[in-house]
């Protein structure tokens, strides 16, 4: 059995759809040191960490490879959905998208959650991987056999711990929920 936790990286600097690739705001780095020191108790060397490579994922990384002095390992398979619209269209596309069902998706969105799900099963030590909110959510449908996009509303810095069981995603617990921003 392998431990996965899925954090979410911590308040970023802009909203989703405002900006590219924003870094984390000041309560976000403050949110990274609070979960690193929490992670920093509960794992040693035998875990590798993984991240999106979106910068504020990076961000929320940084405090905890300073406390255990593993190397990062940067997994496009952990990045935020691709949203098909242009920018300024995003917050409208990602309301809409949260609102649906996995069977209504176009296989674009089904490659994009098919290659987080392979990747988390292809881990072959506990890690703990930095990513997104719906990345989280796509894995906790997966584990679960959910049909919604949206299972619950990771809270930033959160911890969402999934196990890897017989080559399947089983959800251990879910990470501190709170309705706040995707961003």
């Amino acid at each position: 059995m392998t431990a996965i936790l899925l954090v979410r990286h911590g308040e970023a600097a802009a909203e989703w759809g405002q900006h590219e690739d924003p870094g984390l705001s000041e309560l976000g780095r403050q949110q990274a040191g609070t979960t690193a020191e929490e992670l920093g108790t509960r794992i040693d060397a035998s875990w590798r960490i993984a991240s999106s490579p979106r910068a504020r994922a990076v961000e929320t990384a940084a405090p905890l490879l300073e406390i255990c002095g593993l190397p990062l390992s940067i997994d496009q398979a952990y990045s935020e959905v691709p949203a098909p619209v242009a920018m300024h269209q995003r917050r409208h596309w990602l309301r809409e998208f949260m609102r649906q069902q996995w069977s209504a998706q176009p296989e674009s969105l089904w490659q994009w959650r098919r290659a987080i799900v392979a990747g988390l099963q292809g881990l072959q030590h506990p890690t703990v991987v930095f990513t997104h909110f719906l990345v989280i959510n796509a894995a906790v449908a997966e584990a679960e056999g959910r049909d919604e996009v949206l299972s619950f509303w990771p809270d930033n810095a959160s911890v969402t711990e999934l196990r890897l069981d017989g080559g399947r995603l089983k959800l251990t617990s879910l990470g501190r929920s709170l309705q706040t921003l995707v961003n």
